[in-house]
């Protein structure tokens, strides 16, 4: 067999191996860029998630709502009490002065 015949098949596989492969090349090139910002946006993600682990949900900050109403509540009781035990106090205070003068 003559290699003459052979040189244009051979060529023409060359040729297609060689288009095939920069093909491969020129889709392929993005995966490893886009493998490191995935690998970085799943770190991101897995982050994110750890700290809302930590965070109180809904029920959690309805109840300290609530708990909260009912400790002004009871600040207000005790503003009340304060107000009224220092009323007596100067009462007192002035009723003491009066005496020594």
């Amino acid at each position: 067999m003559d290699l003459q015949n052979l040189m244009p098949w051979l060529s023409f596989t060359a040729l297609a191996i060689s288009i095939g492969t920069s093909i491969t090349t020129f889709f392929t090139s993005g995966a490893k860029s886009n493998a490191a910002k995935l690998a970085e946006h799943d770190q991101r993600l897995s982050t994110l998630e750890n700290d809302m682990k930590h965070m109180p949900d809904k029920e959690s900050v309805h109840k300290l709502q609530l708990d909260l109403a009912e400790m002004n509540g009871h600040l207000a009781v005790l503003a009340k009490s304060t107000e009224a035990t220092e009323r007596t106090t100067r009462r007192m205070e002035e009723y003491l002065l009066k005496d020594k003068a």
